[in-house]
């Protein structure tokens, strides 16, 4: 079933989620607060009120299915779904440490409730589009969600995916960029241009809405407007700021993979209200 939780409590779960997001990749010393933190309205959409999930039996057949695709963005993931008690909160601190079920990439086996093990950039939006193949081909009804980003978006996977989907009608399948505007090498503009991305996933037959990334109404409304379009996949351009909620690493390049130190983590969750 769907959460279905109020906006104001998607709020605070946001704010929540960023903190937990600081707090584990201190303790780590290593990980991607950037990419981590301009991605968590679209989860907490997600799993705070869009998808059917059930913590309490994880693999249900009918459950809607998630892909990270971005997989370096795992901490949100990660921090999202502890505050909605898929895992003791208190765990999320043992980020990046040997034979922690909660390593630096998705690791499907080691952490049930993740659908992919992703990392290798371009080939989760390909993952996606198999279970949304599965779902059609085994009649069922689940609904499938896949965030990639727009370093990956580099790659030339992601295009070969955006040309099989509509090819095969997955109206079940919504992907959603993070369009944080940075990667590893830079600004995205500067490394290898997309613009103009809606009009590029048009042309290849996508179903396209923009919205603000971190306006949780309206990432509510496109999910829903995608989930009335028939014959063909929804691509939702969510504008985003890398680093979103702490001033200092806001729209910076150099907190793409860099972790906060003690004192940068504790001015950062002091400005998150911890």
């Amino acid at each position: 079933m769907a959460q279905c939780y109020d906006i104001e409590y998607l709020r605070e779960l946001a704010r929540q989620s960023r903190i937990d997001v600081i707090k584990m990749l201190e303790a780590a010393k290593s990980g991607h607060p950037g990419g981590s933190l301009s991605e968590i309205e679209i989860l907490v959409a997600l799993y705070g009120h869009v998808m059917k999930h059930d913590n309490d039996n994880i693999n249900m057949k009918d459950r809607d299915r998630f892909v990270l695709s971005k997989g370096h963005g795992i901490p949100g993931l990660y921090a999202v779904m502890a505050n909605l008690d898929y895992w003791p909160r208190e765990d999320l601190l043992s980020l990046r440490t040997v034979n922690s079920r909660f390593q630096g990439h998705p690791d499907r086996v080691r952490l049930p409730g993740l659908e992919a093990s992703t990392g290798s950039l371009g080939q989760g939006l390909s993952i996606a589009i198999g279970y949304a193949l599965a779902s059609k081909l085994d009649n069922d009804a689940y609904r499938v969600y896949c965030v990639i980003g727009d370093g990956e978006s580099q790659e030339g996977q992601i295009w070969e995916a955006a040309l099989s989907a509509p090819k095969f009608k997955l109206d079940n399948l919504v992907c959603i960029l993070d369009y944080n505007k940075g990667q590893i090498d830079g600004f995205v503009k500067d490394v290898m241009p997309l613009e103009p991305i809606a009009d590029k996933w048009k042309a290849f037959g996508w179903h396209v809405i923009k919205v603000d990334g971190h306006d949780i109404d309206e990432l509510i409304r496109a999910f829903e407007e995608a989930a009335s379009i028939k014959g063909k996949p929804t691509f939702i351009l969510a504008d985003t700021v890398k680093g979103k909620g702490v001033s200092f690493m806001e729209g910076l390049i150099d907190w793409h993979g860099v972790a906060p130190n003690k004192e940068e983590a504790e001015q950062a969750l002091k400005e998150l209200g911890a």
